[in-house]
C-alpha cells in the first residue's frame, strides 16, 4: 500500500492544529533536526502545500550558522516552483525576506537571483519581495549601495512606478537615506502623489541623519522646510517619529524657538513622551545652549535609560561642566543603569574639556577592567585630546603610537591642535606628516600647521604651507555661523556680503571695532593664513563669520535676549578674545557653539576659562 498524502486544512488556524506543526514549534534549531523534518514533509506530502512549506522555510532561515549551502536552499525552494503550473511568489518571498531579516543578505540575494533564473517557471517579484532586501542592503554598509540601486531598477522593471505600494517606497526611501544619497531619496519622494506619514518621516529622518554625518547646514534647513511642507500640504498629523526628526534638526541648527514649539506641540497634542522623544529634547536643549531646560526635563523623567543619561552627560560635557558630568556618570552606575561605549566617550570628553586629566585616565582604565568594554578609536581619541589639552604632548603621542588599531586623521588632528596651543613644533611637524599622509587634501590640516608656524614667528614655514596649498589647489574650509533672531535662522560666511541688511551690518562692525580698540583690543593677526598686509589681516579678522553674526544680532535682537551662534569651525583665538570684550562692552550674553563645545560669554569672561 502506497503512502497516503495528508490533507492539509486550507486556513492557517486549521493548519496550526496539525501535529506536524507542533513538531515545527518544538524542533531544535539544528541542521540535523531540520533535515529530518524536511524528509517528513516530503514523505507525507506536506511539501506540496504552500502554507506548511512556508513554515518550514521560516525554520530554515532561523537555523544558526553555518547554514546549508545555497544549492540546498535553492532546491528546497525551487522544486515546488518548477513543479507547479502557476507558482505563487509567496514561497520565494517568505524565504528571501526571512533570510534578509535575520542578517543573511548574501544568501537572501543569491537565492533571489536563483529564483529569477528559473523564469518563466518562477513567479515575478512583487511588492512583497523587495522591502526586506532593500533594508538588508541599507544595513550591510557602503559596499552594498550598488546592489540596492540594482534592486531599485528591478522594482521599476517588475512592478512599475505606478504600482509600487507604500512599503516598497518606504524601503527605497530608507535605503537612500541610510546610504547617504539624500538627493536620490528626495527625487523619489517628490514623485509620490500623496505620500503617507511613514514616507514623510523617512525623508525627514534622512535629512536629519545627513546633517549628523556630514554637518551640512543645508540638510538641517531642509528638515525644517520639509516639516513646514508637511504641515501645509498634508492631512497627516505629525507623530513621535516626525517630531524626533524635527527636534534633531532644531538642535543641530541651534533653532531654539522651533525646538520649543516642537516640545509644546508634543505636550498639547498628548503625544507619548517616551525615552526616545525625551532624549531628543534633552539633546536639542543642550545643543541650543539651554542646558537648564535640558536638566529640568531630565530630572522630570521617571524612567531614564542609557540614551537619556548619555545625552545629558554629553550636554554637560559640551558646556564645560566636567565635574557635574562625572558625578552624573557615577550616579548612573550606582542606580544600575547599564553603560555602553558612548557613555565613556561623552564622560571622557567632559573630562577633556574641564581639564580633569586624572579622572579621565582613571575612567579609561576602568572602562575595560570594571565594565568589560574594549576601547575603540573614539576612546583613544578622547584620551589623546585629554592629554593634549593639558600639555602632556609626549604622552598623547605615545598613546597614538601604542594603540592596537591604526590611528585615524581625527586623532592626529587633535594632537596637532594641542601642539599649536602649546607651541610644540617638534611633535607638531611629526604629527602633520602623518596627518597629511592620511588626508592630503584636507585644508584644515595645513591651516593648523600654518597657525603653529605663525605663533612662533616662523614666517618661512607659513609661506611654505601657503605655497603647498596653492600648488595642490587646496583651500581652507570657509567659516559659517548661524544665528537665530525672532525664530528665523540667518547664516553668515566669512566676509559675507549677501545679507539684505549688508550696509547696516558693516556699519555696526565698524562701531564694534572702534569700541574694541577703545578697550585695548589688539588683533591677533598671526592667525590669518593669507599673505596680505597687516591692516588687511585685521580686516579679515573683523569679517569672520561669527563677528558678522554678532553685529547682525546686536542690530536686530532684543537686548535682553542672549545671542546664540552656531559655528562650523573651532573658535579662533582672536574671535574668542574679541567676543569676551563685546559681551562686556554691549552688556550682552553671547553663547557660541563651535565644532566641539559651548562658550558662554558674559561680563568680559568666557565659561571655558580660556581652556578650549
Amino acid at each position: 500500500m502506497g503512502r497516503r498524502s495528508i490533507c492539509i486544512p486550507t486556513t492557517p488556524r486549521g493548519c496550526q492544529r496539525h501535529p506536524t506543526f507542533l513538531l515545527l514549534e518544538r524542533c531544535p534549531k539544528t541542521l540535523s533536526a531540520f533535515n529530518q523534518l524536511h524528509a517528513h514533509f516530503i514523505t507525507t506530502g506536506l511539501a506540496r502545500h504552500t502554507y506548511p512549506l512556508s513554515r518550514l522555510l521560516l525554520l530554515f532561515s532561523s537555523l544558526p550558522s553555518p547554514l546549508p549551502s545555497l544549492p540546498h536552499a535553492a532546491a528546497l525552494l525551487c522544486q515546488p516552483l518548477v513543479s507547479s503550473s502557476s507558482p505563487s511568489p509567496f514561497l520565494p518571498n517568505t524565504l528571501v525576506s526571512s533570510l534578509a531579516d535575520v542578517g543573511r543578505p548574501h544568501l537572501a540575494l543569491s537565492l533571489y537571483s536563483r529564483v529569477l533564473l528559473l523564469q518563466p517557471h518562477s513567479p515575478k517579484p512583487n511588492n512583497h519581495t523587495f522591502p526586506s532586501l532593500l533594508k538588508a542592503c541599507a544595513a550591510a554598509g557602503p559596499s552594498w549601495v550598488p546592489v540596492g540601486r540594482a534592486l531599485h531598477a528591478h522594482v521599476v522593471k517588475f512592478i512599475g512606478h505606478d504600482s509600487v505600494d507604500h512599503f516598497v517606497r518606504a524601503a527605497l526611501l530608507s535605503f537612500y537615506s541610510r546610504c547617504g544619497d539624500v538627493s536620490s531619496g528626495r527625487r523619489l519622494f517628490d514623485r509620490i502623489p500623496n505620500p503617507d506619514l511613514p514616507a514623510w518621516n523617512c525623508m525627514l529622518s534622512a535629512y536629519a541623519r545627513c546633517y549628523s554625518d556630514v554637518e551640512d547646514a543645508d540638510s538641517g534647513m531642509q528638515t525644517l522646510f520639509l516639516f513646514r511642507k508637511l504641515q501645509l500640504s498634508s492631512t497627516f498629523r505629525p507623530n513621535e517619529i516626525t517630531l524626533v526628526a524635527l527636534i534633531g534638526a532644531c538642535g543641530d541648527l541651534g533653532a531654539l524657538g522651533q525646538g520649543i514649539w516642537a516640545h509644546a506641540y508634543i505636550e498639547q497634542n498628548h503625544l507619548i513622551m517616551n525615552q526616545v522623544v525625551a532624549t531628543a529634547l534633552i539633546d536639542m536643549y543642550a545643543k541650543c545652549g539651554r542646558l537648564d531646560l535640558a536638566e529640568q526635563l531630565f530630572v522630570r523623567l521617571s524612567q531614564k535609560d542609557v540614551l537619556c543619561y548619555n545625552a545629558m552627560i554629553r550636554g554637560l560635557a559640551t558646556h564645560g561642566r566636567g565635574h557635574q558630568a562625572v558625578e552624573l556618570f557615577h550616579r548612573m552606575t550606582s542606580e544600575g543603569v547599564g553603560v555602553d561605549e558612548v557613555t565613556f566617550v561623552v564622560v571622557m570628553s567632559a573630562c577633556a574639556h574641564a581639564g580633569l586629566v586624572d579622572e579621565g585616565q582613571r575612567l579609561f582604565d576602568e572602562m575595560q577592567e570594571d565594565f568589560g568594554i574594549k576601547p575603540q578609536m573614539e576612546h583613544y581619541g578622547c584620551l589623546v585630546d585629554l592629554l593634549g589639552r593639558s600639555g602632556q604632548l609626549e604622552e598623547a603621542e605615545q598613546v597614538i603610537q601604542s594603540m592596537p588599531m591604526k590611528p585615524n586623521a581625527i586623532l592626529y588632528r587633535s594632537l596637532l591642535t594641542a601642539c599649536g596651543i602649546h607651541n610644540n613644533l617638534e611633535i607638531g611637524e611629526r604629527t602633520v606628516a602623518q596627518l597629511i599622509h592620511s588626508e592630503p587634501e584636507h585644508g584644515g590640516n595645513y591651516v593648523l600647521l600654518s597657525n603653529m608656524f605663525a605663533k612662533i614667528c616662523r614666517w618661512d614655514g607659513v609661506m611654505q604651507v601657503r605655497k603647498v596649498m596653492k600648488e595642490k589647489g587646496i583651500d581652507k574650509t570657509p567659516g559659517s555661523s548661524l544665528v537665530e533672531v525672532e525664530g528665523s535662522m540667518h547664516e553668515f560666511l566669512m566676509g559675507d556680503r549677501t545679507h539684505p541688511l549688508l550696509k547696516e551690518i558693516y556699519k555696526m562692525l565698524d562701531e564694534m571695532d572702534r569700541r574694541l580698540h577703545e578697550f585695548g583690543y589688539m588683533p591677533r593677526t598671526k592667525e590669518v593664513l593669507f599673505d596680505v598686509e597687516e591692516e588687511d589681516k585685521e580686516d579679515a579678522l573683523s569679517y569672520h563669520s561669527e563677528r558678522l553674526a554678532i553685529a547682525f544680532a546686536l542690530l536686530t535682537s532684543d537686548p535682553s535676549v542672549p545671542i546664540r551662534i552656531m559655528k562650523n569651525l573651532r573658535v579662533c583665538g582672536d574671535c574668542h578674545l574679541s567676543t569676551k570684550l563685546i559681551s562686556g562692552i554691549y552688556m550682552r550674553e553671547i553663547i557660541v557653539r563651535d565644532r566641539s563645545r559651548f562658550h558662554h560669554f558674559r561680563n568680559w569672561t568666557c565659561s571655558c576659562s580660556d581652556y578650549w
